[in-house]
């Protein structure tokens, strides 16, 4: 504990990643109180069985100011991960939940005098957008992105539209610029923006991690909007072809939630962090197709890909991280992503109805005008 903190609040801290966070901390000696609404679709209400009984629960929503007040008492760093993601129609939530948060955060620390020393709240690689490209003959470009009638007709890499050349892409930095696409996104980088404002006034040392896609145990099955992982494992489980999207040369930056974990370890002891942004990723790029053959050969059945034009609007092509920055505070990514894969088919297996959680998600997205193809 090089910072002195010992108590530490983990918002969202019996979820996916929080929960991983949490066993963490415990691990490395510190209190733990974790603040959970324990709400759906990742949830049903009650506290799941994974959850580390050497950590305080306390049952409550982070839009609500007494509940902040309560959660806060006693303790010295926060780690904000509760929130509301993916696509939805009800845009409110993402302000209410991903930024309005941080204000009752900050007004309940404010009033109360709490003694807070550090705040990190995890962002999301959704503020970068789609992302930044390079032209041979014009240099570093931030692509418009790609249209529905683009995505019917198959174009799926960006073009300049200087000279109509396939773009190619560059790992995504902290100091890029940043055109968020999505409500998700927006509220995100406004959320940056909140804390690190409020954080420097207040003088409380903050941080941003910008997570992009953490894998294994515990990630919820009842929604799939950004987990590939899930859904091929749920086609494989149920043996039927691979459903992937576009034409599975689309990539993203896959990390092991345990390295994820050691990643807010890292930031939370390290003071070298305060008051900076970090990518929190694996530093490794990978096409969803070579996912979907990972998946496979952990189940121990033949590759069966189906690629049928299937694709979800706004989804950004390609979405690879440079974490030179986290690393140069001496982290490192200990897992490989097929340990990851295979940890979370293990896991998976005990779960009933997945095919029609996963079949409810799909209709939803296409109802909505997300998916289409499907």
């Amino acid at each position: 504990m090089a910072n002195g903190t010992k108590n530490v609040l983990v918002t969202g801290g019996a979820g996916f990643i929080g929960s991983h966070v949490v066993d963490t901390l415990i691990d490395n000696g510190y209190t733990v109180r974790v603040l959970d609404n324990l709400a759906p679709p990742t949830h049903n209400g009650k506290l799941p069985e994974w959850f580390n009984k050497k950590a305080e629960f306390l049952k409550g929503d982070v839009r609500i100011k007494k509940d902040w007040r309560k959660a806060l008492n006693g303790v010295e760093a926060v780690i904000h991960l509760a929130a509301y993601m993916d696509q939805h129609p009800d845009f409110s939530n993402y302000v209410s939940t991903n930024v309005e948060s941080i204000a009752l955060m900050f007004e309940s620390v404010v009033e109360n005098k709490i003694p807070i020393k550090k705040i990190i709240a995890a962002s999301s690689q959704s503020v970068y957008g789609h992302g930044k490209y390079r032209c041979k003959n014009h240099g570093s470009i931030y692509p418009e992105p790609r249209t529905i009638n683009d995505l019917k007709n198959r174009r799926w890499d960006y073009i300049c539209k200087d000279c109509g050349e396939t773009l190619t892409f560059l790992p995504e930095k902290e100091d890029d610029t940043l055109f968020p696409q999505i409500p998700y996104g927006i509220s995100k980088l406004a959320s940056e923006q909140l804390l690190m404002n409020l954080g420097k006034k207040y003088g409380v040392s903050s941080v941003i991690s910008r997570v992009s896609i953490a894998l294994g145990p515990r990630q919820s099955f009842r929604h799939f909007y950004s987990g590939a992982l899930r859904a091929f494992a749920v086609n494989v489980l149920n043996n039927e072809p691979i459903k992937i999207n576009e034409d599975g040369q689309q990539s993203r930056d896959f990390v092991d939630v345990r390295d994820t974990a050691s990643a807010y370890l890292k930031v939370l002891e390290d003071s070298r962090a305060d008051f900076q942004i970090f990518n929190f990723g694996s530093g490794n790029n990978t096409k969803i197709i070579d996912l979907a053959e990972m998946v496979s050969n952990a189940a121990e059945v033949p590759f069966w890909p189906s690629l049928n034009n299937r694709f979800r609007a706004g989804d950004a092509r390609h979405s690879p991280m440079d974490m030179d920055k986290l690393k140069a505070l001496g982290w490192r990514p200990k897992y490989a992503l097929a340990e990851a894969v295979s940890e979370y088919l293990k896991w998976v297996r005990q779960f009933k109805n997945l095919k029609e959680n996963l079949d409810k998600n799909y209709d939803q997205l296409k109802k909505e005008g997300i998916l289409f193809g499907y």
